[in-house]
């Protein structure tokens, strides 16, 4: 009896012994998992000192975009508000007074009427606008020769060409700096006489509506009667165009699809316009458009489509 008490005695012991020994090793084994390892707290320290380091740049690099778009849509704010803007009404007709006595016939030429005057009669109103282009070109930039107005709408912007690079003016500012929102311009494929069959005039589909966003506008036929004149000022005159079309065109380049020189291709391109009629395509059948006459089209993107481009166009209404 007394031995068998003896080996319970040692078995027990020996058990407690094991399983104060298992507890020891579980309980090292739980305070190594706790404490930090050095080479994975370098590698995450490092990780999140290149994450930090990246968010910085990103928000430099879009706070110098915002500040470049912001500082370029000022500058336009500025000129627009120097050159005026706003429409005057065609002045009613004065009732003629005959003198006491005709004058001679004389075998002298007509005189001719002012451009502004000629339009009043037209019965297009004509905006109270100067643009003084010496200026701009001396003190903006000499890129300058034109400037385009829609009245009652955020288009108010000089145009520009530049002499080597047609695209630049996509990329860059009045003042040079890279960015958006650019620059209304043409290509060097147009005379900057305006004296082109089609010339087309390119602008930035801006989200904050500036630039050539609210072309889009003109989806609505309403919107399209309401807004119905372009007015391009050049150093020779006032041009004025009346808008018949708006619609999606192809990312093809409206310049090297037809010869518009051509009588029959400039109808055929006609007829196109007239055939588009898809929905938010617009066009007025009142207007008239023929070969001969004279086509501004207006160009931007369309950010849904980016292979696609929205085009507003107008036919000249004065001008040789």
């Amino acid at each position: 009896m007394q031995k068998n008490r003896e080996k319970r005695t040692w078995r027990e012991l020996a058990a407690c012994l094991v399983s104060d020994r298992k507890e020891d090793i579980l309980n090292k084994r739980e305070t190594r998992g706790n404490m930090p390892d050095g080479k994975g707290t370098r590698g995450w320290k490092i990780a999140g000192v290149l994450f930090l380091a990246g968010a910085i740049v990103c928000t430099a690099v879009a706070c110098a975009g915002k500040e470049t778009q912001s500082r370029a849509e000022d500058e336009y704010d500025k000129l627009a508000e120097q050159t005026g803007g706003t429409a005057a009404a065609p002045e009613p007709e004065e009732a003629s007074v005959e003198a006491e006595q005709e004058p001679e016939a004389t075998e002298e030429p007509p005189e001719e009427k002012d451009p502004a005057a000629l339009l009043k009669e037209m019965g297009i109103p004509v905006p109270e606008k100067a643009v003084d282009f010496t200026d701009l070109q001396e003190n903006t930039s000499e890129d300058i020769y034109a400037w385009i107005y829609i009245p009652d709408t955020k288009i108010d912007y000089p145009v520009l060409q530049h002499p080597t690079d047609n695209t630049y003016y996509l990329n860059y500012n009045l003042d040079g700096s890279r960015g958006y929102p650019g620059c209304i311009y043409t290509e060097d494929y147009n005379a900057k006489d305006f004296s082109d069959p089609v010339t087309v005039l390119y602008g930035h589909n801006m989200k904050n509506g500036t630039m050539f966003a609210g072309l889009h506008r003109y989806s609505d036929s309403e919107y399209m009667e309401e807004h119905p004149y372009v007015y391009v000022y050049t150093e020779e005159g006032l041009l004025v165009y009346e808008i018949f079309a708006a619609h999606e065109y192809s990312d093809a380049h409206i310049l090297y699809a037809h010869d518009y020189t051509e009588e029959g291709e400039f109808t055929g391109y006609l007829d196109e316009i007239r055939n588009a009629r898809n929905m938010g395509n617009v066009l007025r059948e009142d207007v008239e458009v023929a070969a001969g006459d004279r086509i501004l089209t207006l160009s931007t993107c369309i950010s849904s489509k980016p292979n696609n481009r929205f085009l507003v166009q107008g036919v000249l209404l004065n001008g040789e």
